[in-house]
């Protein structure tokens, strides 16, 4: 039986909601906010019956505090005539409808029956999402190794509650992954979920990115642009690669944490906005505080809960199923249903370094499917270097071709050849990522590429 708690100074009111549910639910009642404050420390009812005008404390706060907890009940706020836009403030801040004064019995067993038909369909997907975790999967990331399941069932709690969250991994460990599914999970998931790589774009850009310019702010301003705290308002901001923000930024990136507000570039006005924030990096922010490169005031705003996203050679248990599954998703979408890999080759890849993590394996696989005519993948469909005889212990045969050579400026071509296309191949043929990841600006990789005679895959 469902728990309903009446919540309304209006001991009348509270009499006439009771008896109007009581035949169908458990019905409690408080007085006020303290009151509800202490039948909650004894147990979460499946629904609140909120007043919003209250003399002790208001209703609205309460919802909201409410509404930051990892476990909260649904809530319907009552509201006096008139109060419209009162309910709308309560619906932005997680409400899920509201009743106005005065109201009929009809209509307040009809809002409630449709809140407690809506919970058991999302305890229902709730507990679909928790098996397929206990199996191993995460939206689009799956593991049955110990440690991905550990991090699975991690996130899956970490989405239920409103707080900050860091995630930690090198490159190519699917951050970027665990932050949609965490999004999607969350009550913010039918809000905008806003990204920006931090090591893509120039230091000058960022700060117009975050927060936005007003029209003439500077040269080339033409128009009013919104920033990504305002485009994510209501929802979640996720900085990929927050470790490569210059100091600068973080100062103002800090101020926006704290104050909840943003000013765009050029404006004198600021906004508040509702934001909740995912960020990722593949560096080491406890070292980049000592060397007073990262704001260690930041760092702890940003890690209330830190998620590590182990590298694939600490769970290369899992390598077989992620095989099987990238190659059929890569056979249907290269019209090759059938693709298999030999068993010759699949011991050759649990074998090799993966340097470059699932995203490394996802792209070395999606490659040989596209290149290979056979339907049964042979470790001749794959790179050299990477099955080569040094593989699984640091080694590379690919390194002997460079090595072999006398002349120094051929060598160091061919080395920038191989280079070069193997951080393509992990950054799945992305020029901007790639040239972040191995210190470049895009115009000079892409000159770098015109040099070498390389063709990339994509130009984004």
């Amino acid at each position: 039986m469902h728990t309903i708690l009446i919540v309304d100074d209006d001991k009348t009111a509270r009499y006439g909601m009771r008896r109007t549910l009581e035949s169908r639910y458990r019905v409690l009642e408080a007085e006020g906010v303290s009151s509800a404050r202490q039948i909650m420390a004894r147990e979460i009812p499946s629904l609140l019956l909120l007043d919003i005008e209250m003399p002790e404390e208001n209703g609205l706060d309460f919802l909201r505090e409410i509404k930051a907890q990892a476990e909260s009940p649904a809530v319907v706020m009552i509201t006096a005539y008139g109060s419209e836009k009162v309910a709308v403030e309560a619906m932005k801040s997680g409400a899920y409808d509201y009743l106005p004064k005065p109201f009929e019995v009809d209509e307040l067993r009809l809002v409630v029956e449709r809140v407690l038909e809506h919970l058991s369909l999302a305890e229902e997907n709730s507990r679909l999402k928790r098996q397929l975790v206990s199996e191993g999967q995460f939206g689009a990331m799956i593991g049955s190794s110990r440690v991905m399941r550990e991090l699975f069932d991690l996130a899956n709690r970490v989405a239920q509650a409103d707080v900050t969250v860091l995630i930690q991994g090198e490159s190519g460990t699917g951050k970027d992954l665990l932050a949609t599914e965490i999004h999607r999970r969350s009550n913010r998931g039918k809000g905008p979920f806003v990204a920006l790589n931090c090591a893509a774009l120039p230091e000058h850009l960022i700060e117009s990115e975050l927060f936005g310019y007003e029209k003439g702010a500077f040269t080339g301003a033409t128009a009013m642009k919104r920033g990504k705290f305002e485009l994510a308002n209501g929802g979640v901001l996720f900085l990929d690669e927050v470790g490569d923000m210059s100091l600068a930024t973080q100062a103002k990136l800090l101020r926006v944490l704290e104050t909840r507000r943003v000013e765009r570039l050029g404006g004198t006005n600021s906004q508040e906005v509702d934001v909740r924030i995912l960020s990722a990096t593949n560096k080491d922010l406890p070292a980049a505080i000592a060397k007073q490169e990262f704001r260690e005031d930041l760092y702890y705003r940003l890690r209330v809960v830190l998620l590590r996203a182990p590298a694939l050679r600490e769970h290369r248990e899992d390598l077989p199923l992620l095989i099987q599954q990238f190659c059929r998703m890569l056979g249907e979408k290269h019209g090759r249903p059938s693709l298999a890999v030999s068993k010759e080759a699949l011991e050759r890849l649990q074998q090799a370094d993966w340097k470059g993590n699932v995203r490394q394996l996802k792209n070395v696989l999606e490659s040989a499917v596209v290149m290979s005519r056979s339907e049964m993948l042979a470790p001749a469909d794959f790179p050299p270097d990477l099955l080569g005889a040094g593989a699984g212990n640091g080694g590379s045969s690919g390194g002997a071709a460079y090595l072999a050579v006398n002349d120094f400026r051929e060598a160091r071509r061919q080395f920038e050849i191989e280079f070069i296309r193997t951080k393509l191949r992990e950054h799945g043929g992305n020029v901007t990522r790639t040239a972040a990841a191995i210190g470049l600006h895009r115009q000079s990789l892409q000159e770098k590429l015109r040099e070498l005679g390389i063709n990339s895959p994509r130009e984004g």
